[in-house]
């Protein structure tokens, strides 16, 4: 997919290596024994693929999101891609919300694109973020594709994603967030999609609107088996207990959030907070 290697499709998908590269195998020998060639669709069997083009558009633009340092040359340009493939779609089905919810979502996204990083390249949390440096054309380009989704009144995953986002973007306006309304969002974004990274946003959004103990309360719900390698999971967790001052386990959760850390501004930003506990008592 885009010339990504299985690992990297795994990562986007949050699954094992082992267990896409088996996926993979499954779909090449499908297609080799039935003969399935590639070719383009006729126009009546789009809305059937719909979905599956939708969640590999998505995870592109995970992928390409993640290098925003543009350093893994296989996914340079990677996001700029997506969108550009979701455009695509929208304009292949222009009456499809979730395929406008999707480009919403990435160009929301790609809005905060320049305020991720400071001058010297160390990574900038949301929260932090200039909103000065969003991009305000690409802000009303991604509100415009929502509201268009919204008027078919059938709400859906990249819809609900998409809204949280675009609340976040508000900030830009009234200069606060509303972490209450985001919690409501994430809360019917888990509704029809339970995905891992939803579950961890909602345990985020809670603690900044009710405080950390209730985002314990949302992250001690999640079984922990499923959160042994996922990232945010450990860096929100360290997060909390920082707030709470809890320091030793401040220290493993950001152990565990710095060694899961494959990006190396965001790395060295959970090196520069753990440091904080790392002074003898």
């Amino acid at each position: 997919m885009l010339g990504l290697d299985g690992t990297t499709i795994a990562s986007a998908f949050l699954v094992a290596p082992a267990a896409m590269s088996q996926r993979l195998v499954r779909v090449k020998a499908k297609i080799r024994d039935a003969g399935i060639r590639f070719e383009i669709p006729d126009p009546a069997d789009l809305p059937g693929r719909v979905d599956a083009v939708l969640d590999a558009i998505y995870a592109a633009y995970g992928s390409g999101w993640d290098d925003v340092a543009g350093a893994d040359a296989r996914r340079k340009g990677l996001a700029e891609e997506a969108i550009w493939l979701g455009r695509l779609v929208v304009g292949l089905l222009p009456d499809e919300p979730e395929a406008l919810g999707l480009l919403a979502l990435t160009l929301h996204c790609e809005a905060r694109r320049a305020a991720r990083r400071d001058s010297a390249g160390r990574y900038v949390p949301l929260g932090e973020q200039d909103v000065a440096l969003w991009s305000r054309s690409t802000i009303d380009e991604a509100e415009a594709a929502l509201a268009a989704a919204a008027r078919a009144k059938t709400p859906g995953r990249f819809q609900l994603e998409a809204a949280i986002q675009s609340a976040h973007a508000r900030r830009a306006v009234v200069g606060r967030t509303d972490w209450e309304a985001i919690a409501l969002l994430y809360q019917g974004l888990l509704l029809c999609a339970p995905t891992i990274g939803a579950r961890v946003g909602h345990a985020a959004a809670l603690a900044e609107a009710r405080g950390p103990r209730q985002g314990f309360a949302a992250l001690d719900a999640i079984p922990l088996e499923s959160m042994k390698t996922y990232q945010p999971y450990w860096a929100l967790r360290a997060h909390l207990h920082e707030r709470l001052g809890e320091d030793e386990p401040a220290r493993q959760a950001y152990a565990r959030a710095i060694g899961l850390s494959e990006e190396t501004a965001v790395r060295e930003f959970l090196v520069a907070r753990a440091a904080i506990f790392r002074r003898p008592p």
